[in-house]
């Protein structure tokens, strides 16, 4: 067994906003070069989650270290995560090349006032080739397509040459080969020793590329390799309705059946 500590671990972790409760009482442990996928319905909590791994909002309880350090205080650590928001969380109007969205990445390596190097154009430019969006490196970013953008931010978050990568939402307004292409970029990055964690609606589908995941509506519901905790039982659970998951054929789905409503 790994003496290594967990890269990410949360113990009795609560969140509010306000007066309203948003996450209560989440234990979890992210071991190190794991891909997991936090999933959950709409309103659970998951990008409060992701924010309070990476330091941005601080518990009202509990405590959050990553790289066995406390999350709100990393420090030089931080530059070890790559970082990819929620697409409407990005103004498209906003006049910056594509190549430039990816050179942010470097900015934490860089520090204030430095200028980018040599090394920092290479890396810019091994990402955006690992990403297949070298050739559109001088378009303006509003003008790509939802999938091209996509790359375009896990080409940021690469070029930071992370330990930890997180995503929220990484699929969101894009085709489904554009997003089963983006899972298996990213088993290829976890293979290479990268830590990732996702938030995903995905259900599904992403069960067939992580090897663990985070249930949760407030709380964690279930958390596990995707066969064992992604049952009826904590569908139900997690979403408030009647919802069954199906493992047969190529790619598992969940059907979900709401209550009638009274006439």
């Amino acid at each position: 067994m790994s003496s290594k500590p967990p890269v990410i671990q949360l113990e009795g972790v609560t969140v509010a906003y306000d007066t309203v409760q948003v996450l209560e009482d989440i234990s979890l442990s992210v071991a190190e070069g794991s891909f997991l996928a936090i999933i959950g319905p709409n309103g659970a909590g998951k990008t409060t989650l992701v924010r309070t791994i990476l330091g941005l909002v601080r518990p009202m309880r509990g405590e959050v270290r990553v790289f066995g350090r406390p999350a709100a205080a990393l420090g030089r650590l931080r530059r070890q995560i790559g970082y990819v928001p929620q697409m409407h969380a990005v103004d498209l109007h906003f006049p910056v090349r594509a190549e430039d969205v990816v050179m942010m990445g470097r900015y934490a390596r860089l520090g204030l006032f430095r200028r980018p190097g040599k090394a920092d154009r290479l890396a810019v430019e091994r990402a955006m080739e690992r990403l297949g969006v070298l050739e559109l490196r001088r378009r303006p970013l509003g003008d790509l397509s939802g999938g091209q953008r996509q790359r375009v931010f896990l080409a940021r978050a690469l070029a930071t040459e992370p330990r930890l990568l997180v995503l929220d939402e990484p699929t969101t307004g894009v085709d489904t080969h554009t997003s089963r292409s983006l899972y298996e970029l990213l088993r290829d990055f976890q293979q290479e020793g990268i830590t990732v964690l996702m938030v995903s609606h995905d259900v599904g589908v992403v069960s067939q590329y992580v090897d663990g995941v985070a249930c949760v509506n407030r709380r964690l519901v279930a958390h596990g390799r995707p066969e064992v905790v992604l049952t009826d039982t904590t569908m139900t659970e997690m979403y408030g309705c009647q919802a069954m998951f199906f493992h047969h054929g190529k790619a598992p789905h969940m059907v979900v059946r709401m209550e009638e409503q009274e006439q």
